[in-house]
């Protein structure tokens, strides 16, 4: 009786290079996939949380959605552009609430980011030295990003107060720099109350980042500097801001889209209904959706705010790729 073995093929057989080549195939796809095999969890909880809301309030800014419909916002009729058209009518009462919303929000914006990133700057570089207490002075600055939103905003609420609060004690009854206390968080001091909340607590952040990124730049530059005569604003200058500009670069644009869609911190300061001189537009378009009951024109204020930041941050990073292609040449 005859049996037949079967054997493996040599390694230096044509057969045998055959069968190597789809098992390296089958391992480098295997290699090429495990990061998006690991990404995967979180891309589905992303899609879950952020962009199938975002979907259904597209929809939403489509549709006549009022209180009558709350139920079943699907049966809901559509009014295509309609929501979209008197968000936009500055002419009508709608259009010209949100326009003065957005005017507001970017003078805050713009305040609140300049300021947290000066103040952040300016203690990250004084942080640099060596000094007693360093440490501790460091975790203090930290503090205001640490302590939890309505925890902080509603310490302020206290302070802000006519009669007892903190801030008309020290003005008004220990430096006498107002001639009676102030009203803060209603008519125009609403604006000075939110932005100096604002700042209190997003400056540390801007601290942390620029301290994390002044590690980055040798000391030999600013001992270099210093044997060529460089005073201390000219090593700043000269060293210090152009070593950070990558680092600033995002900051600024991180501060601008966190400080602009900011809602807890005047939600809390002031309530449901802001003051008009502090009515930030993500307030604006909470009172638009929550207080009128009318969620197709606050989705359609929703879309036109996240159109606008789209175009803002599109712009920005191409204007800032293009200043750094163009200092790399």
């Amino acid at each position: 009786m005859t049996t037949t073995t079967l054997k493996e093929p040599l390694r230096g057989s044509p057969a045998g290079a055959a069968t190597r080549e789809p098992r390296r195939r089958t391992g480098r796809i295997r290699r090429a996939g495990l990061p998006y095999l690991l990404l995967l969890p979180a891309l589905i909880l992303e899609l879950l949380v952020h962009l199938v809301p975002m979907a259904i309030g597209i929809v939403m800014s489509f549709k006549e959605l009022t209180q009558f419909y709350i139920r079943d916002w699907g049966t809901a009729p559509w009014t295509g552009l309609g929501n979209y058209k008197v968000s936009v009518d500055f002419d009508a009462p709608v259009g010209e609430a949100l326009l003065h919303s957005f005017f507001v929000t970017v003078a805050f914006t713009l305040l609140s980011v300049g300021l947290c990133w000066l103040i952040g700057t300016a203690a990250a570089i004084y942080m640099q030295d060596t000094f007693t207490g360093r440490g501790l002075l460091r975790a203090l600055f930290l503090v205001p990003y640490a302590l939890p939103v309505y925890a902080a905003v509603i310490t302020w609420v206290f302070m802000f107060q006519h009669d007892n609060g903190l801030v008309n004690h020290v003005l008004h009854d220990q430096l006498h720099l107002t001639d009676k206390p102030s009203f803060w968080l209603i008519g125009d001091n609403s604006f000075y109350a939110l932005l100096t909340v604002s700042v209190w607590k997003g400056w540390p952040f801007a601290f942390l980042i620029v301290m994390a990124g002044l590690q980055n730049i040798p000391g030999e530059l600013y001992e270099a500097a210093a044997l060529d005569g460089a005073g201390m604003w000219q090593q700043i200058r000269r060293i210090t801001l152009p070593s950070l500009r990558p680092v600033n670069q995002v900051l600024l644009l991180v501060l601008f889209l966190w400080t602009f869609n900011d809602f807890n911190t005047p939600y809390v300061l002031f309530g449901k209904s802001a003051p008009e001189a502090a009515d930030l537009i993500s307030v604006h378009i909470y009172q638009a959706s929550f207080v009128t009951w009318n969620f197709g024109t606050g989705s359609a204020m929703s879309v036109l705010l996240l159109l606008f930041l789209l175009v803002v941050t599109g712009v920005y990073l191409a204007l800032t790729s293009r200043g750094r292609r163009t200092g790399d040449v």
